[in-house]
């Protein structure tokens, strides 16, 4: 049986290209890049290289890019960071829709007494930006929000947050770890102060990420100890992953065209045929602006983890949401943020797609979905 993967928001199948960046670093070029002596010369250089190559892709200069473990790592550094710099200002603002990686360590410092508010989003996903301006304060010490919703897809509209949020010289971070490889980003046409990315969203290995920060961002290291990123992120670097992310970036870089014509005619094609095929189907976000690869799909009255596992019977791998929050067993905090009763939110999938997802893939999913709500649906009735 062959496997259909249509989870890339999870995580995405490493290149080989990038796998055999990071082969050498892993056998005769292991020297730590600090050394001085030649066993670290070749992983400094490395480490160097993918620096230029991250901040390309982002429209960033080398020395605004910090390499950190994960995309959580880079959120946390970049909300920590700020608040600690700023103790006198004891309020965050963030929306109701962000990941885990946002919300928690900002819910966090609402238990430890900052007031924290939480922007609400329309039922296509869109941020209420005069919510915004009137969150607003003198205390605020940072807009925290995401670039594209993880499970929606919906889009952001970054540069008129951060517009809104600097003419209250209140910074901006934002997380781009859904974004980045998947649409051009250009961090200084933005504006961001916080820019945090993932490399195994975009065809690199897990356990390697890195967080923008703007030049002259007022911000404190989180971790202490010596002095490797520039004393910004203290401990060894993890020369392979960064080696192999600074080749995912550059892979990025050219394959944004395919991702905005032929990833999202698939995904297009994929909603057009299920909403025709599958009675009292819907898709979530589908009036705003989202990325060209997700499509998170409502089937009326079925149980989407039990769907799930009819789905990976015949090879099909999806999502009813965050990867982060599987097993869980709550509805989607996403979705109900966007006027979805339990019951509608239940219903969905998430299905996303990668450059390497063909028509083929989407054929065969387009075949069996519509079989398989038909079949949930009839065993209820019956049952």
């Amino acid at each position: 049986m062959r496997t259909i993967y249509l989870d890339n928001n999870a995580t995405t199948p490493v290149l080989p290209e990038v796998f055999e960046a990071m082969r050498p670093f892993l056998t005769e070029h292991y020297g730590n890049p600090s050394s001085p002596h030649c066993m670290g010369d070749k992983p400094a250089s490395a480490v160097r290289d993918a620096r230029v190559k991250v901040a390309s892709l982002l429209g960033a200069t080398d020395t605004e890019i910090v390499f950190t473990s994960s995309g959580t790592e880079s959120t946390n550094i970049g909300i920590r960071g700020v608040v600690e710099m700023n103790r006198n200002k004891r309020h965050i603002i963030t929306t109701a829709v962000e990941h885990s990686a946002v919300l928690n360590p900002v819910k966090r410092y609402g238990a430890l007494g900052f007031d924290v508010t939480i922007l609400p989003v329309d039922r296509a996903g869109r941020l209420d930006l005069d919510a915004l301006r009137k969150a607003l304060r003198d205390d605020t010490a940072l807009v925290a929000t995401m670039f594209a919703n993880n499970e929606t897809g919906v889009i952001f509209p970054i540069d008129r947050i951060v517009e809104i949020a600097h003419g209250r010289d209140v910074p901006v971070l934002v997380d781009a770890v859904q974004g980045v490889g998947k649409l051009p980003i250009d961090v200084k046409a933005l504006g961001v102060d916080f820019l945090a990315l993932s490399g195994h969203k975009f065809h690199g290995p897990k356990g390697v990420g890195a967080v923008y920060i703007r030049k002259g961002t007022r911000w404190a290291p989180v971790f202490l100890g010596g002095s490797q990123e520039r004393g910004r992120r203290p401990g060894t670097e993890n020369v392979a992953g960064i080696a192999a992310l600074g080749v995912a970036c550059e892979h990025a870089a050219g394959n944004l065209v395919h991702y905005h014509t032929e990833v999202r005619a698939l995904r297009d094609r994929f909603e057009h045929e299920l909403l025709d095929l599958v009675p009292d189907s819907f898709v979530n976000g589908i009036a705003s602006e989202r990325l060209p690869n997700t499509s998170n799909i409502g089937f009326a009255g079925i149980d989407g983890n039990a769907m799930l596992v009819l789905l990976d019977e015949v090879g099909i791998c999806c999502s009813a949401g965050s990867a982060c929050k599987s097993g869980a067993g709550l509805p989607s905090h996403v979705l109900g943020a966007m006027g979805l009763s339990p019951e509608e939110a239940a219903s969905c999938l998430r299905f996303s797609m990668s450059s390497l997802t063909t028509c083929e893939d989407i054929d065969a999913c387009i075949q069996h979905v519509p079989a398989i709500v038909e079949r949930m649906r009839r065993n209820f009735i019956s049952a």
